[in-house]
């Protein structure tokens, strides 16, 4: 009989101790270190012949370096996010809240390839085959293309790569997978990384494009070792609030292209559906003339998105006034608030100061300073801003507006949507052509801007 060991490796990054530790040394964050007991015997799974590889060693300047083709999903949003398509070869982890539609998306995305002749497996430790169909049915995503797997054996898993040969592969979900040589339980580290390990060089040898899905956490990270983040080539995050229909594809980690890209979705009856124009869906219940509501043309990667901005500013009970954000930076409203108080003389000192960005979204750009500022005057002075302003710019300390990027971009959106003003710095007004059809002011303080905006 094999002996055993025990160790302690830390969720986070991986840290292995022979003990238990409360704070982890290598990444120092507290309560990570898991129990983990494993065979000492070594595990056959790299020699199987799914991994044998006779690639030699080559001269950098010998290797072709023409791009591979990549394969369209047949999902314009989720092509965007990851740089034009799927790579083959790729190793894909989307992670996201339980119920937000990962699933659906990728049964989506089996069946959209299907379409081009693509073969996909898609492998199921989560649904039955049945629970799947039913699934397929109600997406009408029914192709005899796609082969469903209900398994979460790895051994089973390769003997059924080895039979159907996909194009396309779909692990759903990579906690429940588990190699019978590894002795813990599925989900552990040291089972989540021994099967990352095998789908990586499967994906890498075969050239088969892999998504895998990965649990969260409650603090919204993919459960899990923090090197399964590192093996992969992309990391996806789907998120959204169950109260919305919408949901948001983001990339945090893309090894082909930017991460700076989302893609937008909505959630219906029929599965997730492309929406081609964010702003209108943003700004649909938006109310007009209302203080402390403001639109600001923000951007996501290379795609314009405009969005409302809401502000409550209403007299304090308590010692300390409380400041609180939904969708944006905490600090960076404290900051802002602490430029209207220095520079613009507002006394808010006894005032709580609410902020939300409407429908959930979640804003980290620079550019919706002035938006905030002005939103928040507004609501303080009671006086609303004209209902078709757009305002982007970064505030300063000493409360100057800053010059931003893409400003062209931001202004043909405004202008599209209908909207007649735009408040922006006046430093990004140089370089581009103006449209006829909005009118534009350059301001340089936000002292100038709440003096247009509120006039």
């Amino acid at each position: 009989m094999a002996k055993t060991k025990t160790k302690f490796h830390c969720t986070e990054c991986g840290y292995e101790s022979p003990k238990w530790l409360g704070k982890c040394p290598g990444c120092q964050a507290w309560n990570s270190m898991v129990e983990e007991t494993e065979s000492v015997v070594k595990t056959q799974g790299m020699n199987t012949p799914v991994f044998h590889s006779k690639e030699k060693p080559q001269s950098i300047i010998n290797i072709e370096s023409d791009q591979e083709p990549r394969i369209l999903t047949g999902i314009g949003e989720l092509n965007r996010v990851l740089g034009g398509g799927i790579v083959p070869g790729s190793l894909v982890l989307v992670g996201g809240d339980p119920g937000i539609g990962k699933s659906t998306l990728l049964l989506q995305t089996s069946h959209a390839l299907t379409t081009q002749g693509l073969r996909v497996l898609y492998i199921s430790g989560e649904e039955s085959v049945r629970q799947t169909r039913l699934r397929a049915d109600r997406l009408g995503a029914l192709s005899s293309e796609l082969y469903v797997l209900c398994e979460t054996n790895m051994e089973a898993i390769e003997e059924a790569i080895e039979a159907i040969q996909p194009q396309f592969l779909v692990i759903d979900s990579i906690q429940t997978v588990f190699l019978p040589e590894v002795t813990s339980a599925p989900g552990s580290v040291s089972q989540v990384r021994e099967c990352t390990t095998r789908f990586m060089r499967i994906a890498k040898i075969r050239g088969i494009a892999t998504v895998l899905v990965g649990h969260v956490t409650k603090e919204g990270a993919i459960a899990g070792p923090r090197m399964l983040e590192h093996m992969v080539d992309c990391v996806l995050y789907f998120e959204g609030e169950r109260h919305h229909t919408y949901r948001l594809l983001r990339a945090v980690k893309n090894r082909f292209g930017s991460t700076n890209e989302i893609g937008i979705f909505e959630m219906g009856e029929i599965g997730l559906s492309e929406v081609e124009n964010p702003s209108e869906l943003f700004l649909s219940e938006r109310p007009l003339g209302v203080a402390g509501s403001t639109v600001v043309a923000s951007m996501e990667g290379t795609r314009p998105v405009l969005v409302e901005l809401q502000a409550l500013v209403a007299a304090t009970h308590f010692p300390s006034p409380r400041r609180m954000s939904t969708g944006l930076d905490n600090q960076r409203m404290a900051l802002i608030i602490a430029v209207l108080e220095k520079r613009m003389g507002m006394f808010l000192q006894n005032q709580d100061a609410y902020l939300n960005v409407a429908g959930g979204v979640k804003l980290d750009e620079p550019a919706i300073d002035l938006a905030v500022a002005v939103s928040i005057a507004s609501s303080f002075r009671d006086i609303p801003t004209k209902a078709y302003d757009v305002f982007f710019g970064e505030v300063g300390l000493t409360g100057e507006v800053r010059g931003v990027s893409r400003a062209e971009t931001r202004v043909k959106e405004a202008a599209k949507l209908g909207f007649r003003r735009v408040i922006m710095p006046e430093k990004s007004l140089k370089g581009w052509k103006h449209p006829l059809d909005i009118q534009i002011i350059g301001v340089n303080t936000v002292a100038d801007a709440l003096a247009v905006a509120l006039d």
